[in-house]
């Protein structure tokens, strides 16, 4: 009988949340719903909920919610099972308003985009030096926010600070202001309530503050910097790519090695492809507004680099500039070439054997 669980073809679908994982396992040929369950968030829950889909039949693939957040531990569960995992997004608005929310509508949704071929995107690995450079960028980038916060509140502080002590702090620049406002000793108990002393407490423990930030920042550039060169060598030789442009660049690609498998799908996941923008009597392209606006801004920062220092660049842009293109226009295909340039050096390091990607002791 072809309807035996042991010959029959599962899709599973996972709505995955902090605590717990919804799953929806389908027949793969007639797109039947088998079942759903819900399993714990955990390494137990993991196990508990394949075993679970395995009960149906043969798992041929399974689509997952958040594949990079609340879903990262499941899909390297999966992956190490030599289960196809396919990150799934969301429905959109309007299906959602159609059919409903539940966490096993949306586990069911998951395991139905998979099956009729909506969701074929591969997740990223998170496993390896290309995780560890995402977590590095995240916490810097959360320390350079919160820098940047207390330097405006010490701005704010001074301005509406007693004259006296304005007069000492204005027109200082960042570095001088901080290291001005740690010099500052208030004379007088802060129960006192005088405005001065409160003043000059703020600014000199904010000054601590951004202090604090700068040091944990440079630590972060120095691991980041460590870390990308042993990832990504060929990555830092590509003219004008420094070690954050390489290392969100890394980030976005992932370290998959089959996940990018050409040059218009990264120019695409970066924002870089053109599409048409033409209408009457004007032909023209535009770059898309989607993809990773992070890994278009390291591109930019690129060609602005290439625009001070490159000499080919240079003459590109002044034979573009003859022919009547502005210099939006010119950029764009400049972003574009690049990511030609970028595409080969990517695929380059990830193709590295294995063993080269593991930090060094």
């Amino acid at each position: 009988m072809t309807n035996r669980s042991e010959d029959r073809e599962v899709i599973g679908g996972v709505d995955t949340h902090g605590a717990t994982h919804h799953c929806a396992a389908l027949d793969a040929r007639t797109g039947k719903l088998l079942g759903d369950s819900e399993f714990p968030a955990t390494a137990k829950g993991y196990a508990q909920a394949l075993k679970w889909l395995q009960r149906y039949g043969r798992v041929e693939a399974v689509g997952v919610e958040g594949t990079g957040s609340y879903g990262a531990g499941l899909t390297r569960y999966l992956t190490s099972r030599d289960v196809v995992v396919i990150e799934v997004v969301r429905a959109n608005r309007q299906a959602r308003y159609l059919q409903g929310k539940s966490d096993p509508l949306d586990a069911i949704n998951a395991a139905r985009a998979v099956l009729a071929g909506m969701a074929t995107t591969v997740p990223k690995t998170r496993n390896g030096n290309v995780e560890a450079i995402r977590m590095i960028q995240t916490t810097r980038r959360s320390a350079s926010k919160a820098r940047k916060a207390a330097i405006n509140q010490m701005h704010g502080l001074i301005y509406s600070a007693p004259e006296p002590l304005r007069e000492q702090l204005r027109g200082l620049n960042r570095a001088a202001l901080v290291a001005r406002c740690l010099r500052l000793r208030p004379t007088t108990s802060t129960q006192s309530g005088e405005l001065t002393v409160i003043a000059k407490t703020m600014l000199r423990r904010l000054a601590r503050r951004v202090q604090a930030l700068d040091e944990e920042i440079e630590e972060a550039n120095q691991q980041l910097t460590e870390l990308v060169q042993h990832a990504a060598p060929a990555l830092l030789q590509v003219f004008g790519a420094g070690p954050e442009a390489a290392a969100q660049l890394l980030t976005t690609a992932g370290e998959n090695r089959d996940r990018i498998s050409t040059e218009a799908s990264l120019a695409r996941l970066c924002g870089v492809a053109p599409i048409p923008a033409s209408s009457g009597n004007t032909t023209r392209h535009r770059l898309h507004r989607g993809g990773d606006r992070r890994a278009n801004s390291a591109i930019h920062m690129i060609i602005i680099n290439r625009l001070r220092w490159h000499e080919p660049t240079k003459a590109y842009v002044t034979r573009r500039t003859a022919e009547g293109k502005t210099k939006s226009e010119i950029i764009r295909c400049l972003k574009r070439a690049a990511v030609r340039e970028l595409y080969r050096a990517l695929l380059t390091d990830l193709n590295k054997p294995a063993a080269e990607h593991e930090p060094a002791a």
